[in-house]
């Protein structure tokens, strides 16, 4: 699974309850999108997750 290049967020895993209080293993997924950033000057490909897309903490490349 993929990490976000810039805060390091990855998915987490935890239980499902069931009604009957059965438990089987599940996923969270952070919302990780590829985005083309300007790093020193040049073009590069990261992945970034929403919440550091919102904060503005990548200059995105046009």
């Amino acid at each position: 699974m993929p990490k976000c290049d810039i805060c390091g967020k990855g998915s987490i895993r935890g239980f499902q309850y069931s009604h009957s209080n059965r438990r089987t293993i599940r996923r969270w997924k952070p919302n990780i999108r590829k985005v083309r950033a300007i790093v020193d000057g040049t073009h590069v490909t990261l992945n970034v997750c929403a919440k550091c897309l919102k904060a503005g903490k990548v200059q995105r490349a046009l």
